[in-house]
């Protein structure tokens, strides 16, 4: 080999040097998380208080309630979980109902929701799709199609919610499922059913809702 030729790196350099090049993107990857998680947090924290407001019609004011030692506790944190649930209330303060957050798996991935559930009267009155990988075109008119999402403005939840075929509905505890994206339209109807069933036990009698803390 002549002094100009330049000697070719080991094999034990080139796996050293893509060790290093690893570490040191996933560091970057890692503060770049942690620099933008407040943001990210604030950001879904803002979309979910929307959220609220559109499932919950007349609702001005609201807080975070987690159950918690067999009851209901007022909370300011920004945990989530199976055990959170917001109660809306009008200008007033009086109590107008519940936003129930839920997720489950759908056709393509999970698919997160939140609906409006006024105990009084039993009846589902929104529902808002937080998070969705459905397929475009199909499964996403989940959330983009306006007819279905009016299924859930005056819904009954007795005995349970049912999806039936477009144009067939009939009860008021029925639903229009979407043509072409029906393993969807019931993956919502099921996720619903699931939460309502869960938190039957959980909150109080009507009359005695957790009053606004200021």
């Amino acid at each position: 080999m002549s002094d100009n030729q330049t000697k070719e790196p080991g094999s034990a350099t080139l796996i050293l040097s893509m060790v290093l090049a690893g570490l040191i993107s996933g560091v970057a990857i890692i503060g770049v998380f942690e620099a933008t998680l407040p943001t990210i947090t604030l950001n879904k924290a803002k979309e979910l208080r929307e959220a609220v407001f559109k499932v919950l019609p007349g609702v001005s004011k609201m807080q975070k309630l987690r159950f918690a030692n067999g009851r209901l506790q007022v909370v300011e944190d920004n945990k989530v979980g199976e055990d959170v649930i917001y109660a809306g209330y009008d200008a007033e303060g009086k109590f107008i109902g519940y936003a129930v957050p839920s997720e489950g798996p759908g056709f393509q991935d999970t698919i997160s929701l939140l609906y409006g559930y006024l105990p009084d009267q039993r009846k589902m009155v929104g529902m808002e799709i937080l998070d969705s990988r459905e397929t475009p075109g199909l499964g996403d008119k989940i959330f983009k199609d306006l007819e279905f999402v009016a299924n859930f403005k005056d819904l009954s939840v007795d005995p349970t919610i049912v999806a039936v075929k477009k144009g067939k509905k009939a009860k008021p505890n029925e639903i229009d499922a979407i043509t072409g994206a029906t393993i969807s339209s019931k993956a919502v109807v099921r996720i619903m059913n699931v939460a309502r069933e869960r938190w039957e036990k959980r909150l109080p009698p009507p009359g005695n809702e957790p009053e606004l803390k200021l």
